[in-house]
Parts: C-alpha cells; structure tokens; sequence
C-alpha cells in the first residue's frame, strides 16, 4: 500500500509520500536510504510530505494512518541519525464521513564533526527602524523594554551606544538544534556553546542604517556574500531614509530579499496595514518585479520558507514587535525552514577548485598574533596550510602558513568553500595586509590588474559621466578609487544608459575575476555592472608600469 517517493524531486521540492505504514525490512532501508540521499542533497535538511500522492494530489490520511506514518518516518530518521519536526498538518477539503489530513515534517540531521548548516543574512533598513533591537531580540532571547535595551548587547563603539546607530558591520549568530529549536544566548550560553548545540546556524550581518555609512553597508553587501537580506522598515516612519537605497543595493546584487516591518506595537493597525501597502506597492513596480507574500500564521511562514527558496520573485513581509514580541515566533519558524540556496552538489565543485580566501577584516590578537576574517570562496582550507596573500602596492604575492581556525568563534579543523571564519597568522605582519586582498593556493596564478572593462549601468547621476570621471569601486571585498579611461562607442554617459567601461584603479593593482559584480559612486552618482575584461600585470611588472600605462 505504498507508493514510492519520485527519486528525481529537487532539493527543495519535498518527497511527496502518501502513507508509510507498517513498510517491509527491504522497504524500510531502501526509504531510510533514500532518506540520506536526501539529506545529503539538502546538506543536511530536507522536507516531506505526507498524505499527498505522487502527482501532487492532496489525498489525505485518516488519523490513525497518519500518525502510523509519522512513526515510521520517525524510525528512518534515527536511522539516519536526524531529528524530525512536525512544521504544520491540514485537513483537506474532503467529503468523506472520516476527515483526512496531509502533514509537512522537516527532516535535519545532527551534524557530522559539527559541520553545522551556516546561512548568512544581511541586516538592512534605514536608521532608526529597529534593526539592532530586533537582533538583540532574536539573539539574546528576552524582549526589549521599547527603550533600546536589547540592542546594548550588539553595540562594539562608544559612540554608537551613545547614539543608538550602528557604524561598523557586527556579527550575531541564532542557532537551531536538530529538533528544530531555537538555541541563543537566552540561557547564558556563550556562543562556543550555540555552534556545540546548533545544527544550523543563520549569522546576522548588521548593516549601519545611515546614509554616512553607506560605503559600510556596500561593503557588507558585496564581500560577505550573504545569502539572504532581511530589511527591516519601521512601521510608523515608513519607506524612509535609506529604505529605497538600501532595497535597490540588494536587487542590483540579486541578493534574495525578505521585509520585516518592525515596531507595530508603537502604532494602529491601519498605520501597519499603511506601510505594508506601501510596501507591496514599490515591490510589484516594473525595476522591482517581486511578489510580496504576507505572514499573518506559521502556516504562511511554512509556505514563504519554501516558496522564498524556490523563487527569487517571492519576498515575504512579516510585521513585527521587539516590545511585545508579536510575530517574532512566525520569523523563527522561516528561519528554522530557509533552505540553503546552493545544494551540497553546489558546493561540492566549488570544494574542487583551487583555495581562495577574501581577506576582509585583519586584527591583531594578544598571544596569537595576526588574524583575518572574511570568506572561503573555494577550496578547502586547513590548519597548517600554506597560502600566497597578495596582490602587494607592487603587485606581489606573499607566502604565509595558517596557523589556526575558527568559525563563529570555535576552533575548526577544515574550512570549506562558502564558509566565512577568522584565520590565524602567526607571526605574519600586519602592515603588509589590507581589506580587498585574497589568500590563494601557491599553484593558482592569480590574475591581478591595474586596468579593467566592466558592462556597467548608470542608475543616477546628476551631470554627465565621461572619460577623467573618478568613482570608488565596490567588487566583492575590494573597495578602492579607479578613473574612467574610456567609455567605450559613446562620448558620455547619462543616467539610465548603458555602456562598457575601462576603469583603471589609483593606489595599487588588484585580484580581479571575469563576471564577478561590480558596484561603483561617487557623490550622488550611482551605478552597477559586471567585469568582462581584464588586462593582467604580469609579476615581474613593478608599481613604476602599473604608474605609467
């Protein structure tokens, strides 16, 4: 009486099953198999359905089967060494005398050598909408007291917890156990603890809100690679500020991108309704072409987890309170579901390739010398490991060994494509290192440029853009001043146009890739592209030619 799972589902698109009772041995291993296929698949998560037959029909078990088939998947998942979750159960609309329901249950594995699932989410919003009292809410796990007390934990400046805003980039972590809970700082964990007991862990990029640090959030965007961006827009203020600018940086990007109105504890309902209307008004706009998806019940919060991950169109809007905490459990349920935009297969080739670390945060630590943060692109790196950083002001690469690693702030042995981690230098010295660098395998031979093309867009500027024009550049972790060379097939540029462009950078050549996305202003003037040539210096080339060409 079973009827078999299509092997060919997707990562995302759960096994549809109809009922698993009473299976034979051979049934059993072969589901259980199956099973870790899936897992495997979904690196670590994988979500199915039960009462629902294999072309999609919601068939619908009585209770009794129903509850014999969660046993049996129960059984294949300690099998497999997961835990399951029952995410929601439904009655369908059937006129049988027995009501018949379908289940949706979330599968995740324990981790092996505490490999935990990581997503990163980038923090956006507009100063003031309750970015960071939200994540010392989610975070920390007690409410906030409508004074700012719950965004003190997440301040690292004086300045900042003297003015409530955030300047510098900060990083906090919510972690999910297998079971599905919710494991933060509420019970006095340290984070070494969250990463120990966490199967999967979501780590919040927060972004500063204000305009003056815009070139900070830019940066944020583009060399952290998250996975998601959450924006954040206060209910009673509105599409304010950086709003706009904040959601258009994520959209040039191709940034996924989930809205979460916060502060509906401060206004009437039909102020709230107000700025979601507002809201799903500038999302259905030709530029943006979403679809927004409010949540009002877990049951939304199921559907906008699994549509989100399917579709780049779908933007889910939850409407929340850090003060009363309304709806803040509908947000955990979509970030216990997220799945992983890449699937293990994904990552796996990316695991392949040669190592290339971006160098984005460098520290001096007492009794363990030089440290850097920033992304595993590829590869696979381990402690002990040697690596070339580079390019130098002239265009070198230098050897170094590291040391030690540590992810979310516990040791790691191997670091693998996609992950972000702090690495220990050693005795390398500091002065010779800089944001925007990367640490690559000896064998790569890197390709660094003083000159490149990019195809690029002008999205505002309030002249003309022509060839002398100087802009700063945003490409991944690298952020520096270049100048127009040449516009290529016309003489200038006004907003809106489209053109290739050489840029030549200022202070020192960098490690380019052909295709990666390219963010440049200056002033008020605006633009995105892709680089699609570059004309390498070769090693011999000293600073003196990078000057003169």
């Amino acid at each position: 009486n079973n009827i078999g799972m299509s092997s060919l589902v997707s990562a995302f698109s759960p096994p549809l099953q109809l009922k698993l009772i009473d299976p034979t041995q051979y049934r059993f291993e072969h589901l259980a198999t199956q099973m870790k296929w899936r897992l495997q698949e979904g690196r670590g998560e994988a979500v199915y359905q039960i009462g629902v037959d294999d072309n999609g029909m919601l068939v619908g078990l009585s209770e009794e089967d129903l509850r014999s088939s969660l046993k049996t998947l129960g059984r294949m998942a300690e099998k497999v060494g997961a835990d399951i979750t029952i995410l929601r159960e439904r009655e369908v609309d059937h006129d049988a005398d027995i009501p018949r329901k379908i289940a949706e249950v979330l599968i995740r594995k324990v981790p092996d050598d505490q490999q935990f699932l990581d997503l990163r989410v980038a923090v956006l919003g507009n100063v003031d909408s309750g970015k960071s009292t939200l994540l010392g809410v989610l975070t920390q796990g007690e409410l906030d007291n409508g004074r700012g007390r719950a965004r003190l934990n997440l301040f690292r400046h004086l300045h900042e917890i003297q003015t409530g805003r955030t300047s510098s980039i900060s990083f906090e972590i919510l972690g999910f156990n297998s079971k599905g809970e919710v494991v933060n700082y509420s019970e006095s964990r340290t984070a070494e603890e969250i990463c120990e007991s966490a199967s999967k862990m979501i780590t919040f990029i927060d972004l500063a809100g204000h305009h003056k640090y815009l070139k900070t959030t830019i940066f944020g965007l583009t060399s952290y690679c998250p996975d998601f961006a959450m924006l954040v827009v206060s209910a009673n203020t509105g599409i304010a500020g950086t709003t706009r600018e904040h959601l258009g940086l994520a959209m040039a990007l191709k940034v996924p991108i989930f809205i979460v109105v916060s502060k509906v504890d401060l206004c009437k309902r039909d102020t709230v309704e107000r700025t979601v209307r507002q809201l799903e008004r500038i999302l259905k706009q030709p530029g943006c072409n979403k679809v927004p998806l409010v949540v009002s019940t877990a049951d939304d919060a199921v559907t906008a987890a699994q549509q989100f991950a399917q579709s780049p169109s779908i933007t889910p809007i939850f409407t929340v309170s850090s003060v009363s905490g309304e709806s803040l459990n509908l947000l955990k349920v979509f970030f216990n579901i997220i799945p992983p935009l890449s699937n293990s297969k994904e990552q796996e080739e990316l695991m392949q390739q040669l190592t290339e670390f971006q160098v984005d945060e460098i520290y001096t630590v007492p009794d363990v010398g030089t440290v850097v943060g920033g992304t595993l692109y590829s590869g696979i790196c381990r402690e002990g490991e040697q690596l070339v950083v580079g390019p130098t002001d002239s265009g070198q690469f230098l050897k170094l060994t590291v040391c030690s690693i540590q992810r979310n702030r516990s040791a790691c042995r191997v670091l693998r494509a996609g992950q972000a981690a702090t690495l220990a230098l050693d005795t390398f010295d500091r002065s010779l290192l800089r944001k925007g660098m990367v640490m690559v395998s000896p064998e790569m031979n890197p390709t660094i440029c003083w000159l490149f093309e990019a195809e690029i867009v002008l999205l505002f500027h309030a002249k003309t853009f022509h060839k002398g024009f100087q802009v700063t550049v945003h490409v991944g972790n690298i952020r520096q001043t270049a100048t127009v060379k040449a516009v290529h097939g016309k003489e200038e540029l006004r907003t809106g146009e489209k053109a290739v462009v050489c840029f030549k950078f200022i202070k020192h050549p960098e490690y380019l890739k052909v295709g990666a996305k390219l963010l440049f202003r200056e002033g008020a003037t605006k633009g995105i592209g892709q680089v699609t040539k570059l004309q390498p210096v070769s090693q011999s080339q000293q600073r003196t030619d990078g000057r003169s060409m």
